[in-house]
């Protein structure tokens, strides 16, 4: 709470800091975002080897950015519910399965920009 507190009037650098931390954090504890982001840095070197165009770029970086700023967001939803509600309850079990899903889509959705923008390369 303090760190919350401390943020809204510190300098930038210590901002970004909170956030590396964050990020630090959900690399350490959540086997997804490891993956997630193992996958992404590969998309990257194959997109630099392959010379994606820069429109190209831009369809990879979101969908990166997409899946990796949603996992984000499901890990802090499902830390957040079972500090609040360590029992299992329907509702909350409820609220993690659909924040769970929209990981779930934006995955889906970057595989098929995957899909077309390096189909031209590889087929």
């Amino acid at each position: 709470m303090q760190d919350a507190k401390a943020a809204t009037g510190c300098p930038l650098s210590r901002k970004f800091s909170f956030a590396w931390n964050g990020i630090k954090a959900a690399y350490r504890s959540e086997q997804s975002f490891r993956i997630q982001l193992v996958v992404s840095v590969a998309v990257v070197l194959a997109g630099g080897f392959l010379g994606l165009t820069q429109l190209e770029w831009l369809f990879v970086i979101t969908a990166i950015g997409a899946v990796l700023s949603l996992e984000l967001l499901n890990t802090t939803i499902e830390k957040t519910l079972d500090l609040l509600h360590p029992a299992q309850h329907e509702r909350v079990k409820f609220v993690k399965d659909v924040s769970a899903a929209a990981v779930f889509i934006s995955s889906l959705a970057a595989a098929i920009v995957g899909l077309v923008v390096f189909a031209r390369y590889l087929f």
